[in-house]
């Protein structure tokens, strides 16, 4: 029996009087209302009381059973949809909660009504989680107990929690709220999701874009989809059907397994796509564009990252050993280069599990790509530690099962060892990859002697033992949007993991850095054992068991497991 369960019921009627008595009273007089209280549809948690009106805002949840809620139980009966309709709830919760927001008046923070704010992409979030089992809603938010200076404004709260809320609640997570065919376009869009990615397995593919889809952004700073734009058409010959189970056939390009090479002029698109393709382990929404653009849920992009640091990595397989005698089988560093940072994410990749490598020739170190003919012969092999990517891509895809999809503006030499080549013509692929490979044998690449790689090591541990036991109230986290977590003021850059998708995301990432600096034991595991523990953990405890405390609050999103590794490398200590 968990603490929530153990506590007392109160009524909503209890509260309305409780407000009652504490108005004007000092601020710390609301500690008396955490707590649950029974409303007429729905159980209200008040689970952590602000200690002043300037302080981070009090958190407050709400659980509708399943019963009440209407919702049936083909909405939660698996994992896509349960995760599509949650984000639907969140949706029109946070629609609802932006009308009432600072209505409620006072100093501080007083009045705030905060949730999650999804993005177009469909992740699995504290802010509203339905229970598998019995469909019981659980929405959590935070709301800025009001206040005149620091004395208690109790009636501007009850406008909150008998007027307010009430009206959030009813809206957004009850059936009645939604019209079926609502629900079920979100249903349907789910199912078809989750069928494109069990269709890329089946068919040897490592992504799939379909026609008509919109790959541009707005701009820079907005994911949503550009007015006007282009809309995606697959060449002929790289054309697939797929017969989705709810909205039918669907046409798209089929990237096949192997090495994909995507060329083309300067703002032709070539981008766009990788970036599309990057985004496409993530489902998203109706009227994104992307809706029916999907990876490999396991591809990592992969890029140069100057100044990293890196910690017992085997990147032999790229670098060799360096002239100060340094090995590179167990490879630290507190300032990696470029080369040694882009073989140091590959292999970090190798170790999460990654089926696909995403790359873009502008975000990449030149050395580590590639090493032409001319600056073979006049620098012999024995003299360079470095084995280029471009030596290394097939034997990836032929031994470790790892395919390639590379833009590349400027080296041609690649052509040679693409099974793919897609041309991006104003924004339209076009596959050239017969054409391309006649060209290329006009320039043959020279014959240099290359010894077979060696599958990198991966028993490396990278926490000790002497970091675990530490006081959980004292240990500080902090997120600095998607770039960063700092945990007890320790930084984690992760500026260049480039799929992050939402800063819920990072404060997840901080969490788990933390569970595992908690817990010593950990330290024994290797890194793929450690995440494996925190996968299953997460799989069956959820995030609760991770995040600790007392209460979960709103303001989570689940990572991916190759982010997870991301973070774990990036740590310094």
């Amino acid at each position: 029996m968990n603490r929530k369960e153990m506590e007392v019921m109160k009524r909503a009627e209890d509260l309305r009087e409780l407000l009652g008595r504490i108005d004007r009273r000092g601020y710390p007089a609301y500690k008396d209302t955490a707590g649950r209280y029974q409303f007429q549809k729905y159980t209200l948690s008040i689970d952590h009381v602000q200690g002043d009106p300037f302080a981070a805002p009090s958190k407050v949840s709400v659980a509708v059973s399943g019963d009440k809620s209407g919702f049936s139980e083909e909405c939660y009966c698996n994992a896509w949809r349960k995760a599509a309709i949650q984000d639907m709830l969140i949706r029109r919760f946070y629609e609802k909660a932006g009308s009432f927001s600072f209505q409620a008046k006072g100093s501080g923070k007083s009045g705030m009504i905060a949730v999650s704010r999804p993005s177009q992409k469909v992740l699995e979030r504290s802010a509203c989680q339905i229970n598998g089992k019995n469909g019981e809603i659980v929405f959590r938010l935070e709301i800025g107990f009001p206040a005149n200076g620091r004395t208690v404004n109790s009636r501007e709260l009850e406008k909150i929690l008998f007027r307010f809320l009430p009206e959030c609640v009813e809206g957004a997570l009850f059936a009645k709220a939604y019209q079926k065919k609502q629900v079920d376009s979100v249903i349907a869009l789910a199912d078809d999701q989750q069928f494109i990615r069990e269709e890329l397995k089946k068919r040897n593919l490592a992504a799939f874009v379909a026609n008509g889809a919109i790959l541009p952004r707005a701009s820079g700073v907005s994911d949503k989809p550009m007015k006007g734009a282009v809309k995606f058409m697959a060449p002929p010959t790289m054309e697939v059907s797929m017969k989705l189970p709810h909205k039918g056939e669907i046409l798209g390009m089929g990237i096949r397994q192997g090495i994909t090479l995507v060329v083309g002029g300067g703002y032709h698109g070539k981008s766009t796509l990788l970036k599309a393709l990057e985004a496409g382990v993530y489902n998203h929404i109706s009227g994104d564009g992307r809706e029916y653009v999907v990876t490999n849920d396991t591809a990592v992009k992969i890029r140069a990252e100057d100044g990293r640091s890196v910690k017992k990595t085997d990147i032999s397989m790229f670098i060799g050993t360096l002239p100060n005698g340094k090995d590179t089988k167990a490879f630290s560093t507190e300032d990696a280069s470029g080369s040694t940072s882009q073989a140091a994410n590959m292999v970090e990749a190798m170790e999460a599990g990654a089926e696909v490598f995403l790359i873009d020739e502008d975000t990449s170190a030149t050395n580590f790509m590639i090493r032409d003919d001319l600056m073979q012969r006049v620098v012999h092999r024995d003299s360079e530690p470095i084995t280029p990517f471009i030596d290394r891509v097939k034997e990836l895809y032929g031994q470790f099962g790892i395919s390639t999809i590379l833009v590349a503006g400027s080296c041609g030499s690649y052509f040679h060892k693409a099974d793919t080549v897609i041309q991006m013509n104003q924004y339209a692929p076009v596959d050239v990859t017969d054409f391309a490979k006649q060209e290329a044998a006009q320039f043959p690449l020279g014959n240099f002697p290359l010894q077979a790689a060696v599958k990198p090591d991966f028993q490396r541990m990278l926490f000790s033992q002497k970091n675990g036991g530490k006081d959980r109230d004292r240990m500080k986290v902090k997120t600095m949007g998607t770039d960063a977590v700092s945990i007890d003021r320790e930084t984690i850059d992760l500026r260049y993991v480039e799929q992050i998708a939402d800063t819920e995301q990072v404060v997840m990432l901080g969490a788990i850095v933390k569970f595992i600096l908690l817990n010593p034991a950990l330290a024994k595991k290797t890194l793929v054992e450690l995440v494996d523990y925190i996968s299953e953990t997460l799989e069956k405890k959820g995030m609760e068991g991770i995040y600790g405390g007392r209460y979960l609050p709103t303001g989570l999103a689940l990572p991916r497991r190759q982010e997870i590794f991301a973070c774990l490398n990036r740590y310094r200590k």
